[in-house]
């Protein structure tokens, strides 16, 4: 008999969640064959069998929490699938039913014989209780055991007031109890008056919620904003976006601008590309973008990895993998861990402006909001129509300066404004 443990997965994940059961007891299963899916912090991940055999016992439930190590199943290498085991199991339960059956008839025979010899011990015992007729009577019409009355006569003899104040005890007792029941019942409507569902938070919505405070908590994060007139960007789109999917198979979006014009931004102010260790900056000479993806389970930031070596097709190829991989609960830890800045576009579902927050422990992230055609007078003071983002950029004020968020969120405006210097350097 060999045991499926949950194994190592990464050093930031050491427990999760039993999503989902791939295989029922009494299945074979070869080794390597996935056996369950495991919901942890980051991603749904499958935990394979490092043996081949039959499924003798499911020691997790689908909802149980499991740490490294934890044995979730039994697997036999000897046993055949819905065969052997089945049948063993049958054979032992068969024996078992016959003999029940016939000692349960002496069981009643003796409890028959047994019953009365109850009742003769109960009388035997009242009979030793010194009282009254008037006070047995009493006892018997308000279901009273003598045994239990306290008597006041100094001589002991039980009286039928007696009874009546062991009777008016026992209701004080029972009143008293659902009394006591009540009080939290009470306490739980006192915050909900009508109806209400409480649904138990999944393992990532739960970490999600946990980092999110950690960031705003451990960073000193402040936000700054502006807006960029993406007329020229939407020009290029739309004289390119054929020609662009006929090349290169997929469609010419906004993401691939935002993502080159951060990265253009980021070289020329390196310390948005940092983050805090100890006491110590860590300067990192890469750029790996995240890009907030909604899934189903919360929001998720799939890295693309050397962001900088990709051309816009390259960029938007990328992003349309992690989306997909995303939605489907298919990423790879190596697909969501790491990244050096992060990008969020909330515009995709309406929002004009918002304040995100760090992905720690990034010190910087990028806001992107719903594209408005507003009014703007022009620099010869005409009023034209163009179509306006808000951008936010959410930053770790303890190494990055006012100055320079401000800074760099107006070279990403100008980049985006004049988006042809990132066509040239790809």
């Amino acid at each position: 008999m060999n045991e499926i443990k949950i194994p190592e997965l990464a050093e930031s994940i050491t427990e999760g969640t039993i999503a989902e059961w791939l295989v029922n007891k009494g299945d074979k299963v070869e080794k390597g064959d996935p056996v369950v899916e495991l919901e942890t912090d980051k991603i749904n991940v499958e935990v394979n069998s490092d043996f081949a055999g039959v499924i003798t016992e499911i020691v997790s439930e689908e909802g149980d929490d499991v740490e490294v190590g934890d044995v979730i199943a039994k697997i036999d290498e000897n046993a055949q699938a819905g065969g052997d085991a089945t049948e063993e199991e049958k054979t032992k339960d068969e024996p078992k039913e016959q003999p029940k059956e016939e000692p349960k008839e002496e069981a009643s025979i003796e409890d028959k014989d047994e019953s009365p010899k109850k009742e003769e011990t109960k009388d035997d015992s009242t009979s030793d209780v010194v009282a009254s007729p008037a006070a047995r009577k009493r006892a018997r019409e308000l279901n009273i055991d003598l045994d239990a009355v306290s008597p006041r006569d100094p001589l002991g003899r039980v009286r039928p007031e007696d009874v009546d104040a062991a009777a008016k005890s026992k209701n004080e007792k029972k009143e008293s109890k659902p009394a006591k029941k009540e009080e939290p019942k009470n306490s739980e409507k006192t915050e909900f008056d009508k109806p209400v569902e409480r649904v138990k938070m999944s393992r990532r919505r739960q970490t999600i919620a946990k980092r999110l405070v950690e960031a705003q908590h451990n960073a000193a994060m402040l936000t700054t904003f502006n807006e960029v007139d993406l007329t020229e960007v939407m020009k290029i789109r739309s004289e390119r976006k054929e020609k662009f999917i006929d090349k290169h198979g997929v469609k010419l979006g906004f993401m691939s601008f935002f993502t080159k014009a951060v990265i253009g931004a980021l070289k020329e102010f390196p310390l948005l590309n940092a983050e805090i260790q100890g006491n110590e900056l860590v300067l990192k000479k890469f750029y790996d973008i995240g890009i907030a993806v909604s899934a189903e389970d919360g929001l998720v930031v799939p890295v693309v990895r050397d962001a900088d070596k990709l051309d816009f097709a390259g960029v938007e190829r990328k992003i349309g993998e992690l989306g997909k991989k995303a939605q489907e609960n298919n990423l790879g830890l190596d697909e969501i861990s790491g990244g050096s800045f992060t990008i969020t576009n909330g515009g995709t579902f309406g929002s004009l402006l918002s304040t995100p927050i760090l992905n720690a422990p990034q010190v910087g992230i990028l806001g992107m909001h719903n594209i408005q055609k507003r009014a703007m007078v022009m620099p010869d003071d005409s009023i034209e129509v163009r179509p306006m983002m808000y951008t936010a950029l959410s930053y770790d004020h303890r190494i990055v300066d006012g100055s320079e968020a401000v800074q760099f969120l107006v070279r990403i405006k100008q980049l985006l404004e004049d988006p042809y210097d990132l066509l040239l350097e790809g």
